[in-house]
Protein backbone atom coordinates (compact mmCIF):
# COMPACT_ATOMS: atom_id res chain seq x y z
CA UNK A 1 0.00 0.00 0.00
CA UNK A 2 2.63 2.08 1.00
CA UNK A 3 4.19 2.12 -2.94
CA UNK A 4 1.07 2.04 -4.90
CA UNK A 5 -0.80 4.07 -2.59
CA UNK A 6 1.31 6.36 -0.41
CA UNK A 7 0.11 8.37 2.25
CA UNK A 8 -1.22 12.07 1.65
CA UNK A 9 -1.40 15.23 3.79
CA UNK A 10 -5.84 15.21 3.71
CA UNK A 11 -5.52 18.53 2.56
CA UNK A 12 -3.20 19.60 0.19
CA UNK A 13 -2.54 16.06 -1.06
CA UNK A 14 1.17 16.05 -0.21
CA UNK A 15 2.98 12.60 -0.26
CA UNK A 16 4.48 12.46 3.63
CA UNK A 17 7.33 11.18 4.34
CA UNK A 18 7.59 7.64 5.14
CA UNK A 19 8.53 8.63 9.10
CA UNK A 20 5.65 10.65 8.73
CA UNK A 21 3.19 8.04 7.25
CA UNK A 22 0.43 7.50 10.44
CA UNK A 23 0.02 11.32 10.40
CA UNK A 24 -2.95 13.37 8.70
CA UNK A 25 -1.05 16.51 7.33
CA UNK A 26 2.06 17.54 6.07
CA UNK A 27 4.53 19.75 7.78
CA UNK A 28 3.57 22.47 5.99
CA UNK A 29 -0.42 22.42 6.29
CA UNK A 30 0.05 21.15 9.88
CA UNK A 31 1.64 24.68 10.87
CA UNK A 32 -1.70 26.78 9.84
CA UNK A 33 -4.22 24.32 11.00
CA UNK A 34 -5.73 25.86 14.15
CA UNK A 35 -7.40 23.68 17.11
CA UNK A 36 -9.80 25.07 19.32
CA UNK A 37 -8.32 25.93 22.50
CA UNK A 38 -9.08 27.92 25.05
CA UNK A 39 -10.78 30.81 25.26
CA UNK A 40 -13.65 29.30 23.80
CA UNK A 41 -17.64 30.42 24.00
CA UNK A 42 -18.81 28.19 27.00
CA UNK A 43 -21.92 27.81 24.81
CA UNK A 44 -20.96 26.81 21.14
CA UNK A 45 -17.22 26.55 21.59
CA UNK A 46 -15.94 29.50 19.26
CA UNK A 47 -12.41 30.71 19.66
CA UNK A 48 -13.37 33.88 21.15
CA UNK A 49 -11.76 36.76 19.79
CA UNK A 50 -11.71 38.93 23.02
CA UNK A 51 -10.48 36.64 25.82
CA UNK A 52 -12.37 38.42 29.08
CA UNK A 53 -15.87 37.73 27.71
CA UNK A 54 -17.91 34.54 28.12
CA UNK A 55 -19.65 34.39 25.40
CA UNK A 56 -18.90 35.12 21.49
CA UNK A 57 -21.09 37.51 19.61
CA UNK A 58 -23.68 35.15 17.60
CA UNK A 59 -24.95 33.93 20.57
CA UNK A 60 -24.68 37.00 22.84
CA UNK A 61 -27.70 38.07 20.62
CA UNK A 62 -29.52 34.35 19.90
CA UNK A 63 -31.13 31.64 22.34
CA UNK A 64 -30.25 28.35 21.22
CA UNK A 65 -32.18 25.64 21.25
CA UNK A 66 -29.31 22.99 22.52
CA UNK A 67 -27.27 22.53 25.66
CA UNK A 68 -23.56 23.43 24.71
CA UNK A 69 -20.99 22.34 21.68
CA UNK A 70 -17.67 22.02 20.91
CA UNK A 71 -15.87 21.96 17.36
CA UNK A 72 -12.20 20.21 16.80
CA UNK A 73 -10.41 22.54 14.36
CA UNK A 74 -10.93 26.31 13.19
CA UNK A 75 -12.56 26.46 9.62
CA UNK A 76 -9.49 27.97 7.87
CA UNK A 77 -6.34 27.42 6.16
CA UNK A 78 -6.18 23.95 5.00
CA UNK A 79 -8.99 22.79 7.13
CA UNK A 80 -11.12 24.23 4.32
CA UNK A 81 -9.36 22.40 1.82
CA UNK A 82 -9.92 19.29 3.96
CA UNK A 83 -13.58 19.92 4.50
CA UNK A 84 -14.55 20.29 0.79
CA UNK A 85 -12.24 17.02 -0.28
CA UNK A 86 -14.36 15.14 2.23
CA UNK A 87 -17.69 16.71 1.23
CA UNK A 88 -17.65 16.97 -2.68
CA UNK A 89 -14.56 14.34 -3.20
CA UNK A 90 -15.38 11.30 -1.62
CA UNK A 91 -12.96 10.88 0.89
CA UNK A 92 -15.01 9.35 3.16
CA UNK A 93 -11.73 7.78 5.02
CA UNK A 94 -10.78 11.26 6.44
CA UNK A 95 -13.95 10.43 9.29
CA UNK A 96 -11.86 8.10 11.32
CA UNK A 97 -8.47 10.19 11.63
CA UNK A 98 -11.68 12.98 12.78
CA UNK A 99 -13.51 10.58 15.12
CA UNK A 100 -10.16 9.63 16.75
CA UNK A 101 -9.26 12.96 17.59
CA UNK A 102 -12.64 13.52 18.90
CA UNK A 103 -12.80 10.99 21.14
CA UNK A 104 -8.86 12.26 22.13
CA UNK A 105 -10.19 15.92 22.76
CA UNK A 106 -13.65 14.87 23.68
CA UNK A 107 -13.88 11.67 25.15
CA UNK A 108 -14.22 12.51 28.63
CA UNK A 109 -16.70 15.38 28.38
CA UNK A 110 -18.97 13.51 26.54
CA UNK A 111 -19.12 10.86 28.88
CA UNK A 112 -19.40 13.48 32.06
CA UNK A 113 -22.29 15.10 30.08
CA UNK A 114 -24.15 11.77 29.91
CA UNK A 115 -24.61 11.28 25.98
CA UNK A 116 -27.36 8.76 25.43
CA UNK A 117 -27.13 8.47 21.45
CA UNK A 118 -25.26 10.32 18.80
CA UNK A 119 -27.01 11.94 15.92
CA UNK A 120 -25.77 13.40 12.14
CA UNK A 121 -27.02 16.46 10.84
CA UNK A 122 -29.60 15.04 7.89
CA UNK A 123 -29.13 15.63 4.27
CA UNK A 124 -32.33 15.71 1.62
CA UNK A 125 -32.50 12.47 0.83
CA UNK A 126 -31.88 13.02 -3.31
CA UNK A 127 -29.13 15.39 -2.48
CA UNK A 128 -27.74 12.34 -0.33
CA UNK A 129 -28.02 9.91 -3.44
CA UNK A 130 -26.50 12.46 -5.60
CA UNK A 131 -23.48 12.17 -3.89
CA UNK A 132 -23.70 9.34 -2.55
CA UNK A 133 -23.09 10.07 1.31
CA UNK A 134 -24.02 12.27 4.15
CA UNK A 135 -20.30 13.74 5.50
CA UNK A 136 -21.79 14.20 9.06
CA UNK A 137 -23.55 10.70 8.92
CA UNK A 138 -20.16 9.04 8.10
CA UNK A 139 -18.56 10.92 10.94
CA UNK A 140 -21.45 10.70 13.54
CA UNK A 141 -20.73 6.46 12.39
CA UNK A 142 -17.20 5.99 13.31
CA UNK A 143 -17.40 8.74 16.47
CA UNK A 144 -19.97 5.64 17.70
CA UNK A 145 -17.24 2.97 16.90
CA UNK A 146 -15.05 5.08 19.27
CA UNK A 147 -17.07 5.88 21.85
CA UNK A 148 -19.07 2.75 21.90
CA UNK A 149 -22.32 5.31 21.88
CA UNK A 150 -25.68 3.98 19.55
CA UNK A 151 -25.79 5.75 16.79
CA UNK A 152 -29.34 6.78 15.90
CA UNK A 153 -29.59 6.98 11.88
CA UNK A 154 -33.24 8.49 10.12
CA UNK A 155 -34.00 9.33 14.10
CA UNK A 156 -34.99 12.42 12.48
CA UNK A 157 -35.02 13.88 8.78
CA UNK A 158 -34.63 16.51 6.38
CA UNK A 159 -38.00 17.34 4.55
CA UNK A 160 -37.27 20.34 3.05
CA UNK A 161 -34.29 20.80 0.36
CA UNK A 162 -32.75 24.25 1.91
CA UNK A 163 -30.53 26.34 0.04
CA UNK A 164 -27.17 26.05 0.71
CA UNK A 165 -26.24 28.27 4.00
CA UNK A 166 -23.23 29.87 2.86
CA UNK A 167 -23.69 33.44 1.54
CA UNK A 168 -26.37 33.93 3.43
CA UNK A 169 -26.96 36.13 6.35
CA UNK A 170 -27.90 35.14 10.38
CA UNK A 171 -31.63 35.73 9.37
CA UNK A 172 -31.98 34.62 5.95
CA UNK A 173 -30.11 30.99 7.45
CA UNK A 174 -32.66 30.76 9.89
CA UNK A 175 -35.68 31.21 7.45
CA UNK A 176 -34.42 28.88 5.01
CA UNK A 177 -34.24 26.17 7.81
CA UNK A 178 -38.25 27.00 9.35
CA UNK A 179 -39.61 23.27 8.84
CA UNK A 180 -36.58 21.93 7.38
CA UNK A 181 -36.41 18.72 9.87
CA UNK A 182 -39.31 16.60 11.23
CA UNK A 183 -38.78 13.44 13.94
CA UNK A 184 -39.03 10.35 11.72
CA UNK A 185 -39.81 7.78 14.49
CA UNK A 186 -39.23 8.08 18.04
CA UNK A 187 -39.03 4.49 19.44
CA UNK A 188 -36.95 5.43 22.54
CA UNK A 189 -36.61 8.16 24.89
CA UNK A 190 -33.87 9.58 24.93
CA UNK A 191 -33.09 12.85 27.71
CA UNK A 192 -29.21 13.71 26.46
CA UNK A 193 -27.97 13.23 22.53
CA UNK A 194 -25.35 14.12 20.63
CA UNK A 195 -25.39 16.00 17.32
CA UNK A 196 -22.75 16.05 14.79
CA UNK A 197 -21.90 17.90 11.93
CA UNK A 198 -18.74 18.86 9.44
CA UNK A 199 -18.78 22.70 10.51
CA UNK A 200 -20.97 24.66 12.37
CA UNK A 201 -20.66 28.62 11.69
CA UNK A 202 -24.00 30.66 13.30
CA UNK A 203 -25.63 27.53 14.58
CA UNK A 204 -28.95 27.69 13.00
CA UNK A 205 -28.49 24.15 10.97
CA UNK A 206 -27.92 22.42 14.80
CA UNK A 207 -30.85 25.04 16.55
CA UNK A 208 -33.37 23.64 13.62
CA UNK A 209 -32.46 20.17 14.11
CA UNK A 210 -31.81 20.82 18.16
CA UNK A 211 -35.85 22.22 18.15
CA UNK A 212 -37.34 19.29 16.80
CA UNK A 213 -35.76 16.96 19.16
CA UNK A 214 -36.73 19.59 22.52
CA UNK A 215 -40.27 19.24 20.95
CA UNK A 216 -39.94 15.64 20.98
CA UNK A 217 -38.89 15.55 24.64
CA UNK A 218 -34.98 15.85 24.42
CA UNK A 219 -34.14 17.41 27.87
CA UNK A 220 -30.06 18.32 26.95
CA UNK A 221 -28.98 18.39 23.36
CA UNK A 222 -25.24 19.30 22.86
CA UNK A 223 -23.03 19.13 19.50
CA UNK A 224 -20.08 18.18 18.46
CA UNK A 225 -18.28 19.31 14.49
CA UNK A 226 -15.06 19.04 13.30
CA UNK A 227 -14.58 22.62 12.79
CA UNK A 228 -15.98 25.55 13.60
CA UNK A 229 -15.72 29.06 12.39
CA UNK A 230 -14.44 32.26 14.05
CA UNK A 231 -15.88 34.73 16.66
CA UNK A 232 -16.33 37.73 14.01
Amino acid sequence: MGILFPPRCISCGKVLSFDKRYESFCQECKREVSLITPPVCKKCGKKLRIPLTSVCGDCQKTNHFYTQGKALFLYAGPMKLAMYKLKYSNHRFMVKYFAKAAKRRYGDWIKEIGVEAILAVPMYEKKKKKRGYNQAELFGEALSKELGIHFYKDFVIRQKNTTPQKGLNFSKRNENLKNAFKLYRNIVKLNCILIVDDIYTTGATIDSVAKTLVASGVKKIYFLTICIGSDI
